[in-house]
This record gives structure tokens, sequence and C-alpha cells, in this order.
């Protein structure tokens, strides 16, 4: 029986390899969880991801399309954005709707925290759905090239189980509000 609460790599030496505003990279020289030496690349993440799925009361939602660099492929997805690890989530994930969609919302709800690559990262992210919701202006960030759709959630999750929807936040934010709303609670 394996000690869940003890961790089995021993670290011998760490170097950080690159460091941004975003990200950390970090080298470790390890002893690994067999016994043998090792090595592994940890990508720390500066930010939280944050996912929000604005519904309306006939439960439409909003999808944001753009291009995404590191995929090299044009993508649409939930309302994401990012919040720094002292500020407040809530307060990130309010700024980030109006930001990006140009909506604000009276009744907010966490569905989920989620590690969103925990084979080479610590980024952790958290989903909320928003509701109650006012319509205002969109003010992106500079650099954000943003298309906006809205469409009826269930069109929504049928893309994400059609493969049509393949960004993580979305996809599991997705999946959960469905099973909430099937569950009456949302």
């Amino acid at each position: 029986m394996i000690d869940e609460s003890k961790n089995p790599w021993k670290t011998v030496e760490s170097n950080v390899t690159y460091d941004n505003s975003w990200i950390k990279v970090t080298e470790h020289q390890t002893i690994n969880a067999s016994g043998g030496d090792g090595i592994y690349g940890v990508v720390h993440y500066k930010n939280i991801a944050i996912g929000i799925i604005p519904l309306d009361e006939d439960y439409n939602t909003w999808l944001i399309g753009q291009y995404r660099y590191p995929l090299n492929q044009y993508s649409w997805e939930i309302c994401e954005g990012g919040g720094l690890h002292q500020d407040d989530v809530l307060d990130s994930a309010k700024r980030e709707l109006h930001e990006e969609l140009g909506i604000k919302a009276n009744n907010w709800t966490s569905i989920m925290d989620i590690h969103l690559s925990n084979s080479v990262s610590d980024e952790k992210g958290v989903i909320y759905i928003a509701k109650d919701l006012s319509h205002f202006t969109p003010e992106p960030e500079e650099g954000e090239v943003l298309q906006i759709k809205k469409l009826p959630f269930n069109d929504v999750y049928e893309m994400v189980m059609n493969g049509e929807l393949t960004d993580s936040l979305t996809v599991t934010g997705i999946l959960k509000t469905k099973l909430l709303i099937d569950k009456g609670v949302i």
C-alpha cells in the first residue's frame, strides 16, 4: 500500500531555466519515485486560470473565438483569463467577464477547481457560472482580437461532445454545467 501523504520524489538540485511575467520554468535533478536518478521540468504559472460560463434567463451562453499562438490554430472557448494568486479570484473573474464580453453578473457560482496539466505544471484553474446578467461594451486587453458568439447552452454542450471545442477549461466547465442543469441545481 502506497502512503499517499508521502512524496516519494527527492530533489537533488534545482535551476530556473526561464522566467517571465507569466511563467517560470525550473529544471530539477531528482531521485525519482522508484529510487533512480531523474530529471523533472516544472512550469510554474504566476496566475490562476479562470473560466466563466455566463447563462442568461433562457440558458444561452457566449463563446469567444481567438487565435491561440501555442497551438497555431483558432479556438472557440468560454470566457477565460487569469488572476494573480494574491488577488481575489472572483474579482478577477468579474473583470474578465466585463473585459471580454461586456457582461456584469449579479449571481456567481464557483463550480470547480481544476489542475490543467499536472504532469508538467502547477497551473490551477477555477470555473464559475455567472447569472443575472447586464450587458455593456466589451473592453478587451491590448493585443486581443476576439470574436463573440451567443448560443443556446445545449448547442455548446453538443459542440463539446462532438469534439469541436477542445480547450480544457471549456470542456470541463461545460460538462460540469450540463450536469448541474440536468440536476436542477443551476
